[in-house]
């Protein structure tokens, strides 16, 4: 596959980021509690009977959620550091690999939404107790928190999506590249879908489906502003036009949700336009604690 035909794949999955340093391991139990002590650094807690790689910087500041980023495919905590040490001058903020990414176990087969579901829930429980949280995830990992967040509205008060994979990914491929395209075209078609459908290092299956209301939650959604699947021979502008209307899909998730476009960025928001997505993730938290 080329290089660049490589780099497109960052619709779905994206280059394995620099993993953080080495870190000191402790097993915690995956039940919940309220009064769980708060860490600073990186420990492997049992979720289950999985191991489930955690890094949490900042101390918790009472009466704000803790902040969970979740990394796009095909990365890890690593790529979130420098985010997550930013955010964590206003309090407690936590990432996690998913099984099949960095230091976390690999999954035993096929996942779900169900079961990474169930690994999220238990790092919300080891990192905030009761405490609610906002979930801020890129790429794939704005999929899921945009998937979890509906079904737990009792923890999740607020959502950043950064250029989030779309709800109809499999359509909007399948639409806009024909099963007759060659090249380039053919192969981010060809190697996106394998990843929907399970066949990526988390092994996880993306159905399509719509968007369900997650309360009046706040919600940021943040696209890139670089055209950068313009790039995609013959179908790249089609692509981006459906880029941009999952993005906008996304706002189904709540009365209080605002689209924005980071005008100097591909798909890697937090990297190439970390401030933008520094003030977001703080605007909700900020809303969040307000409705808390």
């Amino acid at each position: 596959m080329s290089r660049k035909a490589s780099a497109l794949i960052a619709l779905c999955c994206a280059v394995a980021g620099v993993a953080l340093s080495a870190c000191d391991e402790a097993t915690e139990s995956d039940s919940f509690a309220e009064d769980r002590v708060a860490f600073t650094g990186i420990q492997k807690i049992k979720v289950g009977e999985r191991s489930v790689n955690v890094s949490c910087t900042g101390e918790p500041v009472e009466g704000r959620p803790v902040v969970v980023l979740l990394h796009g495919g095909g990365d890890d905590v690593g790529k979130l550091a420098g985010l997550q040490n930013t955010l964590a001058a206003q309090g407690q903020v936590c990432s996690y690999d998913r099984l099949g990414a960095g230091a976390s176990d690999q999954p035993d087969g096929p996942q779900s939404f169900e079961s990474t579901g169930k690994i999220l829930t238990g790092v919300i429980d080891r990192v905030a107790g009761g405490k609610p949280v906002v979930l801020a995830g890129h790429s794939l990992g704005g999929l899921i928190a945009g998937r979890y967040a509906p079904d737990h509205q009792d923890r999740v008060k607020g959502l950043v999506l950064m250029d989030a994979t779309s709800p109809t990914q499999t359509a909007d491929l399948r639409q806009h590249i024909p099963r007759s395209a060659t090249g380039m075209a053919a192969e981010l078609r060809d190697q996106t879908l394998a990843v929907i459908a399970g066949q990526g290092p988390e092994k996880l299956v993306v159905p399509d489906g719509e968007v369900r209301p997650a309360g009046t939650i706040p919600v940021e959604v943040i696209q890139h502003g670089k055209p950068y699947l313009a790039a995609v021979p013959e179908y790249g502008a089609a692509l981006e036009q459906a880029w941009s209307e999952g993005q906008r899909k996304w706002l189904a998730l709540s009365s209080r949700g605002n689209l924005s476009t980071a005008a100097n960025s591909e798909h890697y928001i937090y990297v190439d336009q970390p401030d933008l997505a520094v003030r977001a993730i703080q605007r909700v938290t900020d809303e969040a604690a307000k409705s808390s």
